[in-house]
Parts: structure tokens; C-alpha cells; sequence
């Protein structure tokens, strides 16, 4: 299963990945080691989560979510704060 995820910076801007594995991948972004854009605007904190059927379909997901501009990606954020990270 593969997901879509966003993470916000400590700088406060919003990054926005996809992975087969969100606990490792939110950990190699902790550490530093997960892409060169957080590497530096560290702590993180993971604010959405939704599963892909396929790495396609994450990564169509995750063009689309990129093409929002910050108040849309927000938006989204907020519609889903009353449910688990996770879940769709």
C-alpha cells in the first residue's frame, strides 16, 4: 500500500511525499535523511495521510495535492483533522 502524505516544516511551509512505509519514511525525515527540502526546516510534523491503491495512483495524488496552492492544501488538512492519520 503506498501513501500520500504532508508534513509541515518547523519554517511552517508544507512538503508533500509519498511512501510505501510512513513510519520510516517520517523517521529518515526526522533524521535528516528523507528529502533535501526538510533535511533543514526540521522539527516535522506529519499533518495528512491518505492510501493509495498503487505508487501511480500516490504519485497522481501527490501532483495534484502539490498543484493546491497553501489554503487549499489547509483546507484539506483541516476536513481531515477529525479523523486518524491514516485514513482517507
Amino acid at each position: 500500500m503506498w501513501v500520500v502524505y504532508i508534513v509541515e516544516c518547523a519554517d511552517r511551509s508544507l512538503y508533500t511525499g509519498i511512501t510505501n512505509d510512513l513510519e520510516q519514511r517520517m523517521a529518515a525525515h526526522c533524521a535528516g535523511k528523507g528529502a533535501k527540502y526538510t533535511k533543514h526546516r526540521r522539527p516535522l510534523t506529519l499533518r495528512y495521510s491518505e492510501a493509495a491503491d498503487s505508487k501511480g495512483a500516490a504519485l497522481r495524488r501527490e501532483a495534484a495535492i502539490k498543484s493546491f496552492d497553501r489554503a487549499a492544501k489547509l483546507t484539506l488538512i483541516a476536513a481531515h483533522k477529525g479523523q486518524p492519520v491514516g485514513k482517507t
